[in-house]
């Protein structure tokens, strides 16, 4: 089996829905407009049962299969980021300060488009839930959609979810059994001192040199605390102070992204980055006020789950092009917190060559939205067939 033919035959809309979708970009769970165009196109397929504004901004749609079985969810995320485009496509974005940089255009273009073929066909028992969902890129609307009941009220069993993939060849699958994407926390440091004449430093108590020896002191967290078998990113990608050259500050600002999957490396990590800049501050006379916001957990794929996912991608584009051992890496995917309440997998759709995630020039390769749809589709097909299919 290949890409299904119908979702094949209506590629050109799935285009026109994609490019509409990329030059009218929402961020955060502001995604009024583009949740309102998923509802519209849902209505159009025959899908009665749509809920609305759930994380403010989310859509949930059921299709009813033929039969009773399992219920069985997909999601999508919806919103895009705050930067500018400079694509110079004739359907770039159309909003000053946004633009859809992360292919979340694409994802909601291929959930619909399997939304689509699966209303038509129902070969399916069970149910579906469609799940389309605002604010990925922060603060949070996975876990927002999981904390307003959208995975128990519906009673889904198992959870799946896409993610395009710049720079893999067009069109394959990359996954992987457990941690696939990593836990992702915020270090925020104010060091409090006393400012002054900067030609006087010995009235002061200097924050900027204490800030400065903070900052080397969290790399031996890294290097000195953690086993060297355990992942550990701690990068410190902020500091702000000052005003003058002639003025020591009262005060100076650090800020770091932290990202781990072992929850005692995680545990361990936030201990000493406190234990260090109390203590360095200390030995500068100057005082730490330190804050770790938690972010995402770490993406885990259930094992079984992520053997199904692979045979049905392998099913929609060959065995050649699916990587079922894919390497884990450092960033980070609110999906995690439906694969906390659920087992399910997260995977990558391949797009070929261009700019990466988050760059000024991304933009989704539509040719891959028939795989991702496609791909959708048969995953509901093989996890809930109808009695005698297989």
């Amino acid at each position: 089996m290949a890409v299904i033919n119908r979702i094949a035959g209506f590629a050109d809309e799935m285009t026109a829905w994609r490019r509409h979708l990329h030059a009218h970009p929402e961020i955060g769970f502001d995604c009024h407009e583009t949740a309102a165009f998923v509802v519209e196109r849902l209505q159009e397929f025959g899908i009665e049962k749509i809920e609305t504004g759930i994380a403010e901004s989310g859509v949930v749609a059921v299709i009813e299969g033929q039969g009773d079985g399992p219920c069985i969810g997909l999601r999508a995320d919806m919103d895009a980021l705050p930067m500018e485009e400079v694509t110079g496509l004739d359907y770039a974005s159309k909003m000053p300060g946004k633009m859809h940089a992360c292919g979340h255009d694409g994802h909601t273009t291929m959930l619909l488009a399997a939304a689509k073929y699966l209303a038509e066909t129902r070969n399916f028992a069970g149910k579906v839930v469609l799940i389309f969902q605002p604010a990925e890129e922060g603060p949070g609307g996975g876990r927002v959609m999981v904390e307003e009941g959208v995975l128990s009220r519906h009673a889904v069993d198992q959870v799946y979810a896409l993610h395009t993939l710049p720079g893999a060849p067009e069109g394959t699958f990359e996954t992987t059994p457990g941690p696939i994407m990593a836990a992702v926390d915020s270090l925020h440091v104010d060091v409090i001192g006393q400012g002054g004449h900067g030609a006087f430093p010995h009235e002061t108590r200097d924050p900027v040199i204490a800030a400065v020896a903070i900052v080397q002191a969290i790399q031996t967290i890294v290097t000195r605390n953690r086993n060297p078998l355990d992942d550990l990113v701690i990068s410190v990608t902020q500091i702000h102070t000052g005003s003058a050259d002639n003025i020591i500050p009262e005060s100076a600002y650090i800020n770091a992204t932290i990202r781990t999957f072992s929850p005692e490396v995680q545990a361990m990590v936030h201990r000493r980055l406190r234990e260090v800049a109390d203590g360095t501050a200390a030995a500068h006379g100057v005082r730490a006020e330190v804050r770790i916001d938690l972010g995402y957990p770490a993406t885990l794929n259930d094992g079984e789950k992520t053997s199904f996912a692979a045979d049905v991608a392998r099913e929609v584009v060959g065995a050649d092009a699916v990587i079922a051992d894919r390497t884990r890496e450092m960033g980070a995917e609110d999906f995690s917190y439906m694969l906390q309440e659920r087992p399910g997998c997260y995977l990558f759709l391949g797009q070929g060559e261009g700019p990466g995630l988050h760059h000024p020039g991304f933009n989704f390769n539509d040719a891959v939205a028939p795989v991702g749809a496609s791909f959708f589709a048969r995953l509901v097909e093989r996890a809930q067939p109808m009695s005698g299919a297989n």
